[in-house]
């Protein structure tokens, strides 16, 4: 199976996040789309961090009615600061009967050579790119990469950044987030400092 990894902190997962997860799993082939909820990103501070499992139960509830988007805390059990390049070494150890793909956006590929080792991700895995606004240069390494598939998504210019800012100025942002995300967002009164 062919399945096309969405990594995040998804704090909070929102409806762009969905939209690029569902059209990559309706218009590419891409049998699967697992959406790996990072408890670290390098690039971002932790104490900006809701608890991995409530970000983990987030995920859970804004895709269970998507048979091919599904939740992943496989970073979980992996020594942090979680890099890429690592979990997919241990995804392929797990799991030697799929095929593993990246999926990010336009402004993740053009910093890409920045990662820990990512001319082994290019070797061994396809990246599934969609588009940004200002998404800057292209490096010219990646311009005409066989392994890297441009996929025509809706451009989303949606952050959690400004879902959690919104949130804690007392904005109204229910159509950002699926209902049930929403509910348990505001039920545990999350963002509000």
């Amino acid at each position: 199976m062919k399945i096309g990894l969405y990594f995040g902190t998804f704090n909070p997962i929102h409806v762009g996040h969905l939209i690029i997860a569902n059209h990559m799993a309706e218009h590419s082939d891409l049998d699967q789309i697992w959406m790996v909820v990072t408890p670290h990103n390098p690039h971002k501070k932790k104490n900006t961090l809701l608890d991995d499992y409530h970000r983990l139960e987030m995920v859970h509830l804004a895709t269970k009615d998507f048979p091919k988007i599904q939740p992943s805390d496989i970073e979980f059990k992996l020594p942090q600061p979680n890099y890429t390049v690592n979990t997919l070494a241990h995804l392929f150890e797990k799991f030697p009967q799929h095929e593993f793909s990246l999926i990010m956006g336009e402004d993740n590929l053009n910093s890409l050579h920045k990662w820990k080792n990512y001319e082994v991700i290019l070797q061994n895995h396809g990246i599934y790119v969609y588009p940004r606004l200002n998404s800057g240069e292209m490096d010219d390494q990646f311009a005409n990469h066989p392994k890297i598939h441009r996929i025509g998504a809706p451009v989303i210019e949606l952050s959690s950044t400004f879902i959690r800012e919104s949130i804690k100025n007392g904005k109204n942002i229910v159509p950002m987030l699926p209902k049930e995300v929403w509910e348990y967002v505001e039920h545990n009164l999350f963002y509000k400092k």
